[in-house]
């Protein structure tokens, strides 16, 4: 039995569990993977946290779990099947192992959206990645695709482009919408070409990725090319499949609450990528975290009046 469960260890997570440990709580942080940080483990480098600009997004997550840890917040690996309130709330793993609490915080970020292509998931890990930071050394001196018109997208061209010969932007309308520094990097870098209204119909190749077929949304001409790598980035999707029985979500699956993070359901809150929100950056997500963690406290506090 703990004081509270925050179940995801992205920076979110990581903030709520600080927060929550210094208010004196017993914590339980529940992470699906080996490690902790969400998708900053994933980016090349921060520019825009304060403080610590130009940190590698790995670096800062390792940061970020130490400060946790050395306050000795407990952490278990496992991945959370449900979530539900039985007097106290409970966490249900996938291997049938419940955990109880007086609060939960869900911290479970959001996922990798797919394009749908035709031999996408054949090739997924044999030259179809979602992180550029992670598999961007395999292909030194590669031709490769990336799929996108956003930050991620324009920022992850920009880092191939340091080790690939060439990277090409497939995107399905003509403009971006990365943020305009971006933009200007992009344009400036001479071996990146944008190829706009053009859609990723197919994956091809034996065994790994040796051809990308491309087709214009609106003319339908294809075009066919010889690449080694496909980098998709066309967004996320919420991790709230486990939780939509328990609060409410929006229409795009995201949990609905407002900056003090609480939802729908008494006893439960909602910190990161994972709420309704404006902005999502490492920031806002770090301050979900702490609003989620003092709203945490009051309320077990109310529970002992």
């Amino acid at each position: 039995m703990y004081d509270v469960i925050i179940i995801g260890s992205g920076p979110a997570g990581l903030s709520a569990a600080v927060y929550a440990k210094r208010a004196l709580l017993d914590v339980l942080v529940i992470e699906k993977e080996a490690y902790s940080g969400g998708q900053i483990i994933k980016t090349d480098q921060v520019d825009n946290y304060l403080g610590l600009n130009g940190i590698g997004g790995y670096e800062m997550a390792v940061k970020f779990r130490e400060h946790a840890e050395s306050l000795e917040v407990k952490f278990q690996t496992g991945t959370v099947k449900s979530v539900r309130d039985n007097g106290k709330k409970e966490a249900e793993l996938s291997d049938g192992t419940v955990l109880t609490a007086d609060a939960v915080i869900i911290a479970t970020g959001a996922k990798y959206r797919k394009l749908g292509a035709a031999g996408e998931e054949e090739f997924t890990g044999s030259g179809v990645s979602y992180c550029a930071t992670c598999d961007a050394v395999f292909y030194k001196g590669k031709d490769v695709v990336v799929a996108g018109g956003g930050d991620v997208a324009l920022g992850d061209a920009l880092h191939l482009a340091k080790v690939c010969t060439k990277v090409y932007i497939v995107h399905r309308r003509d403009t971006f919408r990365a943020a305009n520094s971006l933009q200007e990097r992009v344009k400036n870098t001479s071996n990146i070409e944008f190829l706009p209204f053009y859609e990723v119909k197919k994956v091809a190749g034996n065994g790994m990725v040796e051809e990308v077929i491309l087709v214009q949304n609106q003319t339908g001409e294809e075009k066919r090319l010889p690449v080694s790598g496909l980098f998709v980035a066309v967004g996320m999707e919420p991790d709230t499949a486990f939780v939509k029985d328990a609060v409410t979500l929006d229409d795009k699956g995201y949990i609905v609450a407002a900056e003090d993070c609480r939802t729908s359901a008494e006893g439960i809150f909602v910190a990161g990528d994972v709420r309704t929100k404006q902005n999502r950056q490492i920031v806002t997500a770090v301050a979900d975290g702490a609003n989620a963690a003092l709203a945490a406290e009051k309320y077990i506090d109310g529970m002992k009046l």
